[in-house]
């Protein structure tokens, strides 16, 4: 099992002040994480999305995390792979050089990214792209491992060219996907990649997606996988607060989530912008087993489809409020619970809008303390 720490640089301000201070307080998060024995800092790669994530250049951030660690694992979750955004050269080149900065600690993710306002913003049609994501996913490793690499591909074309230098690991980092639904989950697993889980609902929910994962990869075939170094692993969310009063916890994590819910919903769903000062603190929760509709006062989160996401949505468990928010026993518990659906690494992740940097330090010397030597 790994127990890692994702991060979007998520902010209520986003003022330059706002954005100075949330890179502060996630380098001083990520120095505590090595001292307490957590596994690897993920990072997301985002453009464009205002106050839902500032990690724009999570290539940066992961290379100083590096330059102040010894040991922790540094992770791009994900490589946004449109080539105009991130060419498959100098990601090649940028992933390969971090490698060996960092002694071998690159965990190399890959997706395209969620948002027509993202692929907008590079002159692509998100419902168009996966072509080129396939082609940027297949050609990358080659220039891991290959002297010289050309291709002729439909949407990427590349001459005759050594790309320099090689990583550290041999023969690349172990590489992952982005997997928010059942279709990316199959071919994760059909690729012989890692799955990133990055949705909020819950045990139940990793459980199909882990069966649906495990399945690809026992069938899966060898023309179809990406890179030279098989990796069978689900790594799964865990938004979690946890202090010792758990009322507080749980107060202050759904807060942090519905703040998460409403400004993705603001770039994905058409939604309002999130404005958590008009909400109340009165917190109810109704709904199934799976699914809870959030309330603060008198308000419940909606979600509107845009017309040209193309159908394209958050997992419906972003409004799943059974997540690690409590004490020290309620995130053991609720880990266990994780395990037990098939993850092999848990993807803690405090950094919701308004979550304070008190209550996000305090969770992870809890984590480190308590519930990671649990588990080990």
């Amino acid at each position: 099992m790994r127990f890692s720490l994702i991060f979007e640089a998520q902010i209520v301000d986003a003022s330059p002040r706002g954005e100075r201070e949330v890179f502060d307080q996630l380098v001083e998060q990520s120095l505590l994480a090595e001292q307490l024995g957590f596994d690897v800092i993920w990072c997301v790669e985002h453009t464009s999305l205002t106050h839902y994530a500032h990690m724009s250049a999570p290539e940066t951030f992961l290379a100083y995390i590096a330059g102040k660690t010894n040991r922790i694992g540094i992770g791009h979750g994900v490589v946004c792979l449109m080539p105009a955004m991130n060419h498959p050269i100098k990601i090649a080149e940028r992933i390969a050089t971090l490698d060996i900065l960092s002694k071998g600690r690159v965990h190399f993710g890959v997706g395209k990214g969620g948002s027509q306002q993202e692929a907008g913003a590079y002159g692509y049609d998100l419902k168009e792209l996966q072509p080129h994501i396939d082609e940027a996913m297949y050609l990358i490793p080659r220039m891991f491992v290959e002297d010289e690499v050309e291709f002729n591909g439909q949407h990427i074309k590349i001459p005759s060219r050594p790309i320099h230098p090689k990583p550290y690991q041999d023969p690349h980092p172990p590489m992952y996907m982005a997997c928010t639904n059942p279709d990316t989950l199959v071919r994760a697993g059909e690729r012989g990649m890692g799955a990133l889980v990055l949705g909020f609902g819950g045990p139940e929910e990793v459980a199909k997606k882990n069966a649906s994962y495990r399945a690809a990869w026992a069938s899966r075939k060898p023309e179809n996988q990406v890179g030279y170094r098989p990796t069978q692993h689900l790594a799964a969310l865990c938004p979690t607060i946890v202090l010792d009063n758990a009322e507080e916890a749980r107060r202050i994590g759904i807060r942090g989530q519905r703040y998460f819910y409403e400004s993705l919903n603001y770039w994905y769903g058409g939604g309002p912008k999130p404005e958590p000062d008009t909400w109340g603190d009165e917190l109810l929760e109704e709904g199934t087993d799976t699914i809870i509709t959030t309330k603060l006062a008198s308000e419940t989160i909606t979600m509107d489809l845009r017309p040209d996401e193309g159908g394209r949505r958050p997992s419906g468990g972003i409004l799943s409020a059974k997540n690690a928010y409590g004490n020290v026993d309620d995130c053991i518990n609720y880990v266990e619970q994780l395990i037990a659906a098939g993850a092999d690494e848990i993807l803690f992740m405090t950094n919701m809008g308004t979550v304070p940097q008190w209550a996000q330090l305090e969770t992870l010397r809890k984590i480190g303390t308590y519930v990671i030597p649990h588990f080990r």
